[in-house]
C-alpha cells in the first residue's frame, strides 16, 4: 500500500509541474519595414508569430543591425536560432522550404507612364536610373550589374542596400526619390517596393524585371526561406511543418504588405 501511495504522490507532483516553456529565438533588424523592427511592425514579424503559436513557442528576438557579419554575430554565434528572410540555397546555413517567391521591379511613377519592364528598354539610356547599391563592386545587387553590364553608369544613381540607419526605415529612399521625383525610375526589390509604393502619397507603378535572370549568373528572382544552423535539422522539419501548415494566412500577411509574388498565369501581384 505504501508504494502505491508513494507512485500516486510522483504522479501528482508531476502532473502538478509547470510545463516547461519554449521559446523560439530569432534573429532580425530592429529598423528594417517591411521585413522586421522592434515594434513587430514587419510582415516577418507576423509569419514568425505565426509559426511560433504552432510550435507553442514564444518568441525571443535577437536585434541586430542587418548588415555584413549578421550571420556570424547572431546565427552561427548561438545567439538565435532562426533568420527569415534568407534566398533559398545560401551557403553558409540550411534553408527551409521557400514561403514566398518575388523579383526586383521598376518603380515608376504613374503620371509618367513609363511602363519600363526590360534593362534593354533604350528609354533607361536618357533616364535617371537608382538602383540599390552594396558598395563593393563584387558584392553588388543584380540590378546593378546588369546595368553596369550595358555600359549605363552616367545615368546611375546609388542607393545603398543599408542606408542610413540613424533614420526609421532606411532602404526606402530609394522608392521616396522616385515619388520625389529625383530619379525617373528605380530598380527595387520588390517586398521593399511594393510596401513603400503603396504608402506613397504620389501614386506608384511597380513592374517585375524581365526576363527573371540576367544570364545565368544575376537571377531577378528569389525564392525565399528561412535560416537555420546546418545542425538544427530538427527545428527545420518543424519550421517545414509549420510553412506549409500556415500557407494561406502567410499569403495573406504577403499580400496585405505589398509583397509581389508569381502568379498562376505566370505574372506578378503586387498584393492588396
Amino acid at each position: 500500500m505504501s508504494r502505491a501511495i508513494a507512485r500516486l504522490a510522483v504522479v501528482l507532483v508531476l502532473l502538478s509541474s509547470p510545463a516547461v516553456a519554449r521559446t523560439l529565438n530569432v534573429c532580425a533588424d530592429p529598423n528594417n519595414l517591411p521585413f522586421s523592427n522592434d515594434r513587430l511592425q514587419g510582415f516577418e514579424n507576423k509569419i514568425v508569430a505565426l509559426l511560433a503559436r504552432d510550435l507553442g513557442a514564444s518568441v525571443k528576438y535577437v536585434w541586430w543591425a542587418q548588415r555584413r557579419g549578421f550571420a556570424r554575430n547572431t546565427l552561427k554565434a548561438g545567439k538565435c536560432d532562426l533568420w527569415p528572410g534568407v534566398a533559398v540555397g545560401i551557403e553558409t546555413m540550411a534553408t527551409t522550404r521557400p514561403y514566398y517567391r518575388s523579383t526586383y521591379v521598376f518603380v515608376t511613377r504613374r503620371d509618367h507612364d513609363l511602363g519600363i519592364a526590360s534593362f534593354d528598354d533604350p528609354r533607361l539610356r536618357r533616364l535617371k536610373i537608382g538602383v540599390q547599391m552594396v558598395g563593393n563592386d563584387a558584392m553588388n545587387t543584380p540590378p546593378a550589374h546588369a546595368l553596369a553590364r550595358r555600359g549605363m553608369t552616367d545615368n546611375i544613381r546609388g542607393y545603398m542596400l543599408y542606408g542610413d540607419y540613424r533614420n526609421p526605415n532606411p532602404p526606402s529612399e530609394i522608392v521616396n526619390a522616385v515619388a520625389r521625383g529625383d530619379v525617373d525610375v528605380g530598380v527595387v526589390w520588390g517586398p521593399l517596393a511594393g510596401y513603400f509604393a503603396k504608402r506613397s502619397r504620389v501614386p506608384l507603378m511597380l513592374t517585375p524585371v524581365e526576363p527573371e535572370s540576367d544570364g545565368p549568373q544575376w537571377p531577378m528572382t528569389f525564392d525565399i526561406a528561412m535560416g537555420v544552423r546546418r545542425s538544427d535539422s530538427d527545428l527545420k522539419r518543424e519550421i517545414d511543418r509549420a510553412l506549409v501548415e500556415n500557407r494561406p494566412a502567410i499569403d495573406r500577411i504577403l499580400a496585405a504588405y505589398g509583397v509581389p509574388v508569381p502568379k498562376m498565369d505566370g505574372g506578378f501581384s503586387a498584393g492588396g
